[in-house]
């Protein structure tokens, strides 16, 4: 009986497993974290939430929002589990991160077609038939050699930074409120910390000062700008925060009736509301510094921090060289890549990619190709990823990936409306055509 190999229990890997196994296909998933962890995962759980935990936007007109849209139409585990699971994030999907992977986790055990196998996998001769390499942005240092010499030298690679994580008792809500932008007081999902200008200046210029993490693989620093380190961001200038993170537009002080300078904005980490993570503040700074100059946020002045900042190197391929749109590398047809490592970047696109993979072996084993158009976000995701492209960088869902209208539209929110109704649109057509195939079920 025919068997997938999939190399990572993440969001690709579970998500390709479970539509592979709905199909009635027969899966082995290799997880290694019981044995070994990456520096940035700490659970034995999958599908573990490593960065923020907010899967963004939830409107249609917002490219996130329009590729979970699509995921969902086509029985997606990962935006099923995000909404069992989600915490309050104003018009953002945010879920309790813990919750999540236990959901996902015991979903993918459950599943009586999908055998779970402890183990690290380093060299991919270790398997046979379909592989999906789905090992994310920290793959193995042994695997990635191996993927290496496959594929010849077209890895590439960034440094990708997560937030701070204080405990909702030590903010000091006499000085914090809580409302969402242009919002009214007490009422909205995120604690919000004012900062004069006397105050930000004083935070920017010990937040240049500070020193980051003493590790030598942070020379010649390749940054993705998804995840910018706040540190690196503050280099472009004085004002770069207050234009972007720490932007105090819609936010005016309740408590005082003034205009903020700046504003640290604070989102729940788990349903509870027992701990927030501190918005658009990823970091490489060393702990002690992390600690010494976010506490001179106003109302984080005694911030107890449940979890620092990381950073950590990133790996992907050049998939523009290497895959087809079906993320299927073109000189071996058995070898899939899903994830942040065939350079999809973000959450849901990650999982998304899963899915491209789950449908696109189960239609060619059914005798049809199938092609995700280019018109919906998920089609456009994997014609980037297999688009050849000098300067190949990770990927976001974005309206600008989509094919694009047959006429000009100045106006954006009009523009982004149309883009998203003619994709809904069109994956109704696949998830119809699909249905005929009985490849959904």
């Amino acid at each position: 009986m025919l068997e997938v190999n999939i190399i990572g229990a993440g969001l690709a890997g579970c998500e390709c497993a479970y539509i592979l196994a709905k199909n009635n296909i027969k899966v082995k998933l290799y997880e290694m974290k019981k044995i070994k962890k990456s520096e940035a995962h700490k659970s034995d759980n999958f599908a573990e939430l490593v960065c923020s935990n907010s899967l963004k936007s939830n409107l249609l007109t917002n490219a996130c929002g329009l590729l979970k849209y699509e995921m969902c139409k086509l029985g997606s585990l990962f935006v099923e589990a995000a909404h069992k699971t989600q915490v309050p994030a104003g018009q953002a999907l945010a879920v309790d991160r813990e919750k999540f992977s236990e959901y996902i986790t015991e979903v993918i055990k459950k599943n009586k077609n999908i055998t779970v196998i402890d183990k690290e996998i380093k060299n991919l001769d270790e398997l046979s038939g379909i592989i999906v390499i789905a090992t994310g942005p920290l793959t193995s240092k042994d695997l990635l050699n191996d993927i290496l010499k496959k594929v010849g030298n077209e890895s590439l690679y960034f440094y990708d930074a997560a937030a701070p994580i204080v405990e909702a008792d030590s903010i000091d809500m006499n000085i914090a409120y809580i409302m969402d932008r242009y919002g009214k007081e007490n009422e909205g999902d995120y604690i919000n910390l004012p900062m004069n200008k006397v105050e930000y200046l004083s935070f920017y210029k010990e937040l240049l000062n500070a020193r980051v993490a003493n590790r030598h693989e942070f020379d010649n620093l390749v940054l993705f700008e998804g995840c910018m380190p706040i540190e690196e961001m503050a280099k472009r200038g004085e004002k770069t925060l207050v234009f972007g993170p720490l932007k105090p537009v819609g936010l005016d002080n309740p408590k005082t009736g003034e205009k903020n300078y700046a504003v640290v904005q604070l989102r729940a980490e788990n349903e509870e509301k027992t701990m927030y993570n501190l918005v658009g503040f990823q970091t490489s700074l060393a702990f002690p510094e992390q600690k010494r100059v976010f506490s001179m946020i106003p109302g984080l002045q005694n911030a107890v921090f449940a979890r620092y900042g990381v950073m950590h190197k990133n790996s992907y391929i050049n998939g523009g060289k290497l895959l087809n749109k079906n993320f299927e590398m073109r000189e071996n047809e058995n070898i899939y890549f899903a994830g942040q490592i065939s350079g999809v970047e973000g959450y849901v696109e990650s999982a998304a990619s899963g899915m491209i993979v789950a449908y696109s072996i189960i239609s060619k084993l059914k005798g049809k190709a199938l092609e995700f158009p280019d018109t919906t976000m998920l089609g456009s995701l994997a014609k980037y990823v297999s688009t050849e492209n000098k300067n190949f960088q990770p990927m976001n869902a974005n309206f600008g990936i989509l094919k694009a209208l047959d006429e000009k539209i100045k106006d954006k929110k009009e523009k982004y409306k149309i883009l998203s109704d003619r994709a809904i649109k069109d994956i109704d057509n696949l998830k119809e055509e699909l249905d005929k195939r009985g490849v959904i079920t």
